[in-house]
Parts: structure tokens; C-alpha cells; sequence
């Protein structure tokens, strides 16, 4: 039980305290392995974005076609940073009040 004072009255406030253990789920070491391995999967495929890229854009420069290879690495470097704040960004998503 809390009861608090304000300046002239009294206000008693009934809750209960409620105990929360958390507890592992079955099944949650094969699912963080299985988020590991994607999490393997989208650095690889970010890497190989920036490889293509920096072949194209010696393509690109060769031959004098079009620029867009900027672009491409534009779009895996910001990739790459929303996949590395993957966690982060969650987490603040679903504590928000």
C-alpha cells in the first residue's frame, strides 16, 4: 500500500506489487541463431552491394555511361547503418510510451 501527502489531505493509493520473473521461451536458442545467421546474411549482402558498386562505377567512368553507381552505394552504406542499429531502433519502437 502507498500513501503519499499532498499539503492539506492524504491520498491513499491500494496497488499490489506484481513480481515478474522473465523466463526463456523453448525454442529461443535456435531463434537467435537463426537471427545470427540473417544478421551474417545482411553484412554479406552490403559488402557485395559496395564491391558491385565500385565495379560499375570503374564501368561507368570507363566507357562514359551514366553515373549511378553513387546511388547504389548511397543505398548500401544507409542499409548498413539501419541493419547495425536493427536492435536499437526496435528497442526503442516498442518501449515508447
Amino acid at each position: 500500500m502507498t500513501t503519499a501527502h499532498t499539503v492539506g489531505e492524504t491520498l491513499t493509493v491500494l496497488a499490489q506489487e506484481i513480481q515478474i520473473t522473465p523466463t526463456e521461451p523453448p525454442g529461443a536458442p535456435g531463434l537467435i541463431n537463426l537471427v545470427n545467421y540473417l544478421s551474417w546474411l545482411v553484412m554479406l549482402a552490403g559488402i557485395a552491394a559496395l564491391i558491385y558498386a565500385g565495379g560499375k562505377f570503374g564501368w561507368e567512368r570507363w566507357h562514359g555511361g551514366a553515373v549511378e553507381s553513387p546511388k547504389i552505394i548511397a543505398a548500401a552504406l544507409f542499409g548498413g547503418v539501419v541493419a547495425t542499429f536493427a536492435g536499437a531502433i526496435m528497442n526503442a519502437v516498442v518501449t515508447a510510451r
